[in-house]
C-alpha cells in the first residue's frame, strides 16, 4: 500500500494529528491512513482521566466527555496532614468517549483508520509492516504510538526513562471535586492519587520499573486506606495500567530513507515526568505534527524544523524542570533510598519550592 501519510497510534495525538492531515488531504487528492493495535478506540482505557486546565488547549476538552469538574488539590505527604491547594482547576474526562470522538472526527475528515493491528517492523527506508500482513510505504509518518513507539526507534529517539503504573476503579461514595495526592516512600519514583470521576474513583500509583513488584501490593494498601475513611467503596471494578516516559522531551523528527517521520505525544517524551499528565501535551502536539506535515507536503521547506521549534517553546521548559526535578529526587535520597517529607515536597507542583529557580547552588552540584 502506498500511502502519502501514515498515522501510527489512535490515541489523542494520532487521532488529532489524522484529523489535520486528512482535512488537508481531501482536497489535495492525498491518502491519509491510520493504524491502531487497539482493537476499539480508546479501550481499554489507560489513564488517570484528569486534564489539569493549566494545560488545556482551547477546545481540547469537549463537553460530552467531561465528567466532572476539579476545583481543588489535595497533598498527602507519608502519613501527614494533607496540605490544600486551592484554584488547582481541571476536568475529568471520560478517556474512551474522547479517544472515540477524536477518531469520529479522523474519519469524517477521510482518514482511513484499521484497528486491532499492529506495527510489527519499520525498515531503514520507511516500509512499515503489519501484523495482519499489510505492508505500507508512506511519504510521510507521524508516530503516535506511545511510549515504547517502534517509530521512534527507528529514528533513534527511544524512550529510556519509563515509570510503571497501575490503576483501579472502584465506587466513589461521597462527593469530591479535588485530585488526591499522595507522596510517599512507599511509591519509589512516582506518587499515589486518588482522581473522582462522577460515581467513580481512579486510584494508582507508579513506581520505578525496578520496584514494579511494588505495584500490586502498594496499590491495595492505597486503596484499603482511602476506603478506610468511607470515601470510596471495597470492591474493584477493574484494572488498567501501563508506563508513562518521564525523561522528557526527544527529537521528535528524522527521516528514513526519503520519508519523513515525526513524533508526538508520549513517543515524543511529552508526558510531564513529575505529574504524568499527557493529554492535552498529544493533543496539542498531534494537531502541530498535521499541520508541519500538511505545510511539508505543500512544499514549506522549514515546516519539520518549525515543528522541533514548537514543541520546544510550549514544553521544553516545563519538562526540562520537571526532569530536573525526578534527578534531585533521585539524587537526595539515603542509602536505602528514603526521601524525607521535605524532599518530597520540593518535587511536587503543589509547593512553592518545586518552582525554584531551575539553577541555584543545589542545581548546580
Amino acid at each position: 500500500m502506498r500511502l502519502d501519510v501514515a498515522v501510527i497510534g489512535l490515541g489523542p495525538a494520532g487521532a488529532s494529528a489524522a484529523i489535520i492531515a486528512a482535512q488537508y488531504a481531501k482536497k489535495a487528492g492525498l491518502r491519509v491512513a491510520c493504524f491502531e493495535k487497539k482493537a476499539v478506540a480508546g479501550h481499554p482505557v489507560q489513564c488517570a482521566e484528569f486534564v489539569p486546565a493549566m494545560l488545556d488547549a482551547g477546545d481540547l476538552v469537549i463537553t460530552e466527555t467531561s465528567v466532572q469538574r476539579i476545583h481543588e488539590m489535595i497533598t498527602y505527604v507519608e502519613s501527614g496532614t494533607p496540605d490544600l491547594t486551592k484554584n488547582f482547576s481541571g476536568h475529568m474526562i471520560d478517556r474512551r468517549a474522547f479517544d472515540a470522538s477524536l477518531v469520529a472526527k479522523a474519519e469524517a475528515a477521510g482518514a482511513a483508520c484499521t484497528f486491532g493491528v499492529k506495527l510489527k517492523s519499520v525498515s531503514a527506508d520507511g516500509v512499515l509492516t503489519f501484523s495482519d500482513g499489510q505492508v505500507v510505504r508512506a511519504k510521510a509518518i507521524i508516530g503516535a504510538d506511545g511510549p515504547h513507539s517502534l517509530i521512534g526507534k527507528a529514528i533513534g529517539s527511544t524512550n529510556t526513562d519509563i515509570v510503571e503504573t497501575r490503576q483501579l476503579s472502584t465506587t466513589l461514595l461521597k462527593p469530591h471535586e479535588a485530585t488526591d495526592i499522595y507522596l510517599s516512600n512507599d511509591f519509589p519514583g512516582g506518587y499515589g492519587w486518588m482522581f473522582p470521576k462522577g460515581d467513580i474513583a481512579n486510584i494508582g500509583l507508579g513506581v520505578y520499573p525496578a520496584q514494579k513488584h511494588l505495584l500490586k501490593p502498594a496499590l491495595e494498601n492505597l486503596h484499603a486506606r482511602i476506603a478506610a475513611t468511607g470515601q470510596v467503596g471495597a470492591d474493584v471494578i477493574g484494572y488498567t495500567g501501563g508506563a508513562i516516559p518521564v525523561g522528557g522531551m526527544l527529537k521528535p523528527d528524522g527521516k528514513l530513507g526519503e520519508t519523513t517521520v515525526l513524533l508526538a505525544g508520549d513517543a515524543a517524551g511529552l508526558t510531564n515526568p513529575i505529574t504524568g499528565a499527557g493529554i492535552a501535551a498529544a493533543v496539542m502536539s498531534g494537531r502541530l505534527a498535521g499541520e508541519a506535515l500538511v505545510a511539508h507536503l505543500g512544499g514549506e521547506r522549514d515546516a519539520i524544523e518549525i515543528y522541533a521549534e514548537d514543541l520546544e517553546d510550549l514544553f521544553g521548559a516545563s519538562l526540562a524542570r520537571a526532569v530536573l526535578r525526578r534527578q534531585q529526587l533521585f539524587d537526595q535520597g539515603a542509602a536505602d533510598g528514603t526521601l524525607r517529607k521535605s524532599d518530597l515536597r520540593g518535587g511536587w507542583i503543589a509547593y512553592e519550592n518545586y518552582w525554584r529557580p531551575r539553577v541555584s547552588k543545589m542545581d548546580a552540584a
